[in-house]
């Protein structure tokens, strides 16, 4: 029998149908390593994976046939490596000749409800640039990544394709897995969005005290009455500067921790009057009474500083946003079904309401309502997002209920520490 060419390294294993399948005859291992960028890709002539051997695959047709040099490995049938590449959890599409799907595992389906073996691959992956890499593979017989967007269910997915090809023109067979890179995407434009909206919350102050500066050295140099009254502008726009970075410092130290339980537990009614205590300042000074209505002495799981933070902002919030004379309540939220062992506090104002599709965003870093009303108020667009991520650590939840005109209720949702046994109950 003649030796494989340098392009014959493809073994067609058979599917638990029976199907034969184009896979590439290296480590398993190798395979999903070099196909999704960890692993180092070699194509000097050959195609040819380097890495692990996990999973080493098949060189034969046989499908009682062990797989070539997978000795240390323990030996693998057709059958058990083509299981095995059904069970990857990133989408797998063999692609064979003409560029009919041959095979598409349980994540590729998923993905692509239309994929079905027999069918053009084009019937499910209609992206221009897909299709352009699948041709340039072809043409070429190296291979090719592609990166291209697909509309479904009314989102836009960027996806990212990596195409192996066993040789070259229409007969050749490909390898083809698929991830989805929408998540990091999303990601990366929120750091971009948070980079320039910080930049310019901070330039916005930093720009009217550079103003004043030049005003009080120019034409208010001998005006006593404009030199007070610019003074105390910038004054504000200094502390407006200070809460921002303040509240940036706060945010990150909390993201640092997010992934870390909190150990403590902390008596609620201490922790929400401790916050009171803190905005009663600011509540005498805007006329604004804070009602308190506490039921019960529930403990929960928490940092005590991180939740008094998340209370002293949320009332906070409700000062800044209610009419002058208008009051607030704190008060204890009843036992809900769609928060089973959890216990609630409730912050209502009755300040203008919120629009129903403003409510899923209003934890986002710097969004507002309405960005000038809330700079006027003294607010840095990031009090809710420090929320969010507080109860994130502590496995909780922000439930938001608000109409125009009807004011608004803000009410966190914490873990009940569960009570302790009764003394005697030993079974």
């Amino acid at each position: 029998m003649s030796k494989p060419g340098p392009r014959s390294r493809i073994a067609r294993l058979a599917s638990p149908a029976g199907a034969a399948l184009p896979v590439i005859a290296a480590s398993g291992a190798a395979l999903v390593a070099g196909l999704a960028g960890a692993g180092p890709l070699a194509v000097a002539g050959t195609t040819a994976l380097a890495g692990g051997a996990a999973l080493a695959l098949l060189r034969g047709r046989g499908r009682g046939r062990p797989v070539a040099g997978a000795a240390q490995d323990g030996a693998r049938t057709p059958a058990e490596a083509a299981q095995a590449l059904a069970r990857l959890p990133l989408p797998l599409i063999a692609i064979g000749p003409g560029d009919l799907v041959a095979m598409a595992n349980e994540a590729a389906r998923d993905m692509f409800p239309r994929l079905a073996p027999g069918d053009h691959v084009a019937a499910a992956l209609r992206a221009p640039a897909f299709l352009d890499a699948l041709a340039e593979a072809r043409a070429t017989g190296a291979p090719v990544r592609a990166a291209f967007t697909l509309s479904r269910q009314g989102r836009e997915h960027h996806l990212d394709a990596r195409l192996l090809p066993d040789g070259t023109g229409r007969s050749a067979r490909l390898l083809v897995l698929i991830e989805d890179r929408t998540s990091e995407r999303r990601l990366d434009q929120m750091r971009a969005d948070f980079v320039a909206n910080a930049s310019h919350e901070l330039r916005t102050p930093l720009a009217a005290i550079l103003g004043y500066i030049e005003t009080l050295q120019g034409p208010a140099r001998d005006d006593p009455a404009a030199r007070d009254r610019f003074l105390a502008t910038m004054a504000r726009q200094a502390q407006r500067m200070q809460r921002l970075v303040e509240d940036l410092m706060s945010l990150s130290r909390i993201e640092m921790s997010e992934h870390l339980p909190p150990r403590d537990r902390c008596a609620l009614a201490e922790v929400v009057r401790e916050a009171l205590a803190a905005v009663r300042p600011e509540a005498e000074a805007a006329g604004a009474p804070v009602h308190l209505r506490l039921t019960g002495a529930p403990v929960v799981p928490g940092d005590r500083d991180q939740l008094v933070q998340v209370f002293i902002n949320l009332i906070d919030n409700a000062l800044r946003h209610s009419p002058p004379g208008t009051e607030v309540t704190v008060a204890s939220a009843p036992p809900s079904p769609s928060f089973p062992g959890m216990v609630g506090i409730s912050v209502r104002d009755r300040g203008p309401g919120i629009a129903r599709e403003h409510i899923p965003r209003l934890t986002e870093r710097f969004y507002r309502v309405s960005t000038r009303s809330s700079r006027a108020r003294g607010g840095t667009g990031l009090g809710l997002a420090i929320v969010k991520h507080v109860l994130n650590r502590h496995r909780g939840q922000l439930q938001i209920d608000s109409s125009p005109g009807e004011g608004s209720t803000f009410t966190v949702w914490l873990p009940a520490e569960p009570p302790p046994p009764e003394a005697g109950a030993r079974h």
